[in-house]
């Protein structure tokens, strides 16, 4: 019985290799975006699941409020992680983990009788924690003793793969003992420990022990003692005991930060929160340097993209299938007039259909690595193809397969095993069928399919829109050919004017300026200003900025009133923005002019006001932003030459810059980059909705196609009496094409109101937005309607040409 179900499901593939080919690839393509989508989706959620006792594991994080306004960290006062054990009931351990401040320089000491070197620049994943961060993550010691590793100053443990980094070819027992020297600290290794396999959060490779800090001149930098202040350097993890509650170990957090803290903060309320691990990887309130995020709405925004091309693919299989009903009628009346039974014949159809199945799902493996590209902005960093080894994978494939035969394969198999022997034999099955309510659910099928196409259509129009919109609009400073660079942080006055000059007199630079940051930045540089207005005290929300006398007419900054602030190395006078005048309660700008702000206990006055510019993206409203005149460690080159020959210029540039430290790496940036940069979520999920766009389209003209040809076999007889009697090609093709225009159209008017709110509501993301314009819809609509007529005339126009005798002659 296999035997004869195998041979009749390959002559049936072979006899219809044209709709065979379609529902392959179909399905394919469906298949193939569901697998790598939950190769990334599984991926993210795998994030620190095997942590020991991970429920009772937890981030000490800060959330804070002043006057309505939310912020939150990731980082606490580090001599927190000091006396947190010993303060507070319930804690297990306590680990703290604090990164290596600033660029890290690694001079590894090849032979323990010799000053060798080998220096390593910029080394990344380096903290300084103590034992239990290693047994949180459960690593297995290759070489050293895990009893005295990380208890003393200046020890440091390494994984295996930075180990034979820094010593290449060693055995992991002779590394014991070497040294490292990190900037000017040097340590002693005394363990390897295996690099994590699993995919997790915490990504340190070298781990100095805790008393380093304390020991050493980090000490200040980190501010190991400072209560009333934090840095992003700063982390620390708690595990409860069994018996603790987070509610009450929060609780006595709070109680042990109020105690320690001295003076007023910033901000009104500051509370001491617990983060789950579980959590961590999606809470997107507490980025950190070290810690990547995921955001849990957009893996739930690609499981619908693969479920909605998965459906798409099911839905184009059952239109192909049941259009070729005619064809495989006789077949099915032979096989029941033989005696096939109706469950037999369910069988056979369902086998069918895994079996294409199973070839698509090969093939969706063979080309998923091509529609990687169209994922490329959502496939984390760790993740590669080797990830579809993994038994999960399998499992999911298998599933997915046997799914995909269920839901594309049960009606078609209902439907033609259906057949009764005697109708069929006297060919008057398909004249019933033809208006049966099975043709109703084929076409709502196919207009559910437009449905589908034609929201990916209106959405992708209305997000790209958008994004031109925030790149092209007006930021309120000059941001086209401006190149910034940083100079190391020890940079002397004396270096900062040579450069300058230097660069000023360059061929192709039409402006120098030092300063700060652009006047856009990612984040925020926030100070506390407080201006007393007679009855009350007004602290508003402030962005700072600062820069020499040349800033403002590099970017283009326009003074409303005043003047510049002079140039200080300490706060003497400022110059505000519009906004910042509005917060403190003028009604005219000039009105603050000198007026007296309170900064850092001293008072300022305003000097000058300027106009207003976006300091951030465009999701945000314009911030109140307070200017001083002051160098920096950023210089701002406005380039006059054309954009071919900016590479000569950058060269030119860094040549000077390696001149003056010729042992740092030269990083240079465009503002209209930096500015990009802002919405790279927004262009990786534009990038993707034209891919879904593409392929949704693709998958709903094939489902069109296989109404098209049910339609026109059922009615060739028509056709052949219509032009016997006179009618004309172009009568015929819009007698056949007008039910499928009103699918379309049906479509788009149950896709229109759908795409608007859902665009509507994601534009709510943004204080300054593009209209949602008419001409978007019009032109989706229209778009589809001409991809849709051009489907419909491969086969129309080929049906209305037929010789009519040819239909006729059976009769």
């Amino acid at each position: 019985m296999l035997k004869n179900f195998f041979i009749v499901t390959l002559r049936n593939l072979w006899r219809y290799k044209f709709f065979s080919l379609i529902n392959i690839v179909g399905l394919a393509i469906g298949l193939s975006a569901s697998l790598v989508i939950f190769m990334i989706v599984s991926y993210e959620f795998s994030f620190d699941q095997f942590e020991s006792d991970k429920d009772r594991v937890y981030r000490i994080v800060l959330d804070m409020n002043r006057d309505g306004f939310e912020g939150h960290s990731a980082a606490v006062p580090a001599p927190l992680s000091k006396v947190v054990k010993d303060a507070v009931l319930g804690i297990e351990q306590a680990i703290p983990i604090f990164s290596f401040p600033g660029d890290t320089k690694a001079d590894v000491h090849i032979n323990r009788s010799e000053d060798k070197l080998v220096t390593f620049k910029k080394q990344e994943a380096i903290v300084f924690t103590n034992l239990d961060y290693l047994h949180l993550l459960n690593y297995r010691w290759i070489a050293g003793d895990p009893p005295t590793a990380l208890i003393q100053p200046f020890q440091v443990v390494l994984t295996q793969s930075r180990a034979s980094e820094y010593f290449p070819n060693t055995p992991a027992a002779d590394i014991i003992g070497n040294r490292v020297t990190y900037n000017d600290m040097e340590v002693t290794v005394m363990g390897v420990v295996r690099d994590l396999n699993q995919a997790s959060d915490f990504r340190a490779k070298e781990f100095i022990s805790l008393p380093t800090i304390e020991a050493s001149s980090l000490k200040g930098d980190l501010m190991f003692d400072v209560w009333d202040d934090w840095m992003s350097y700063s982390a620390l993890f708690i595990k409860l005991s069994p018996q603790a509650t987070p509610q009450q170990v929060s609780k006595e957090l709070n109680l042990l930060y109020n105690k320690h803290k001295k003076k007023e903060s910033y901000f009104s309320k500051i509370n001491l929160s617990l983060l789950p691990l579980a959590d961590m990887h999606f809470d997107n309130r507490y980025q950190s340097a070290d810690f990547r995020i995921a955001h849990k709405a957009t893996l739930y925004g690609l499981i619908a993209i693969a479920s909605f091309l998965l459906l798409l693919g099911c839905i184009n299989y059952i239109n192909l299938t049941t259009a070729q009903a005619s064809k495989r009628a006789k077949e099915v009346g032979i096989r029941k007039s033989v005696g096939g039974a109706k469950n037999q014949l369910i069988f056979q159809f369902l086998g069918e259909t895994f079996f294409i199945t199973l070839l698509a799902t090969l093939l969706s493996v063979l080309i998923s690595p091509l529609l990687l590209h169209a994922f490329t902005a959502f496939i984390p960093e760790g993740l590669t193809l080797s990830f579809l080894g993994n038994p999960e994978m399998i499992i999911y494939l298998i599933f997915v397969t046997v799914s995909v035969s269920i839901s594309a394969g049960l009606y078609p198999a209902f439907i033609l095993s259906g057949y009764k022997p005697v109708q069929v034999l006297k060919n008057q099955q398909l004249i019933s069928f033809g208006q049966s309510r099975q043709t109703l659910i084929r076409k709502g099928l196919t207009v559910s399919q437009f449905i589908i196409a034609q929201f990916f259509i209106i959405s992708t129009v209305l997000i790209s829109k958008q994004i031109y919109f925030v790149l092209h609009a007006d930021m309120g400073f000059q941001k086209e050919a401006v190149l910034t660079f940083n100079t190391p942080r020890d940079t002397v006055d004396i270096h900062r004017t040579q450069i300058k000059q230097r660069l000023a007199a360059m061929s192709g630079v039409a402006m120098v300026s030092n300063g700060f940051t652009s006047p856009a930045m990612e984040g925020g540089a926030f100070s506390n200003i407080t201006y007393q207005n007679g009855s009350e005290e007004i602290k508003p929300n402030v962005q700072v900025r600062w820069g020499d006398e040349d800033y403002f007419r590099l970017y283009q900054i326009r003074l409303i009133a005043g003047r510049q602030a002079i140039q200080s190395d300490s706060i003497t006078e400022i110059v505000v923005n519009e906004r910042f005048t509005k917060e403190i309660g003028f009604q005219r700008p000039e009105e603050a002019l000198g007026k007296f702000i309170i900064y850092n206990d001293k008072q300022v006055p305003i000097v000058g006001i300027m106009n207003d510019f976006h300091t951030q993206t465009m999701r945000a409203e314009i911030a109140p932003v307070m200017f001083q005149g002051r160098p920096g460690n950023t210089f701002h080159i406005k380039l006059q030459s054309e954009p071919s020959d900016w590479s000569k210029v950058t060269a030119s540039i860094e040549k000077i810059y390696k001149e003056v430290y010729p042992e740092d790496d030269f990083n240079y940036e465009f503002v209209d980059d930096t500015i990009k940069k802002f919405y790279e979520k927004e262009q990786a999920t534009a990038a993707l909705l034209r891919w879904a766009t593409g392929l949704a389209i693709f998958i709903s003209c094939l489902g069109l196609l296989g109404l098209v040809i049910y339609t026109t076999n059922s009615r060739t007889k028509e056709v052949g009496i219509r032009k016997v009697l006179g009618a004309t090609v172009m009568q015929i093709i819009t007698l056949l094409s007008k039910d499928f225009i009103q699918l379309v159209l049906i479509a788009f008017a149950v896709a229109a109101p759908i795409a608007w709110w859902t665009t509507h509501k994601w534009l709510e993301n943004f204080a300054y937005k593009t209209d949602i314009s008419w001409w978007v819809f019009l032109a989706s609509g229209v778009g589809m309607l001409i991809i849709a007529l051009c489907v419909l005339g491969i086969q129309t126009i080929k049906t209305a040409l037929a010789n009519p005798t040819e239909s006729l002659r059976d009769e």
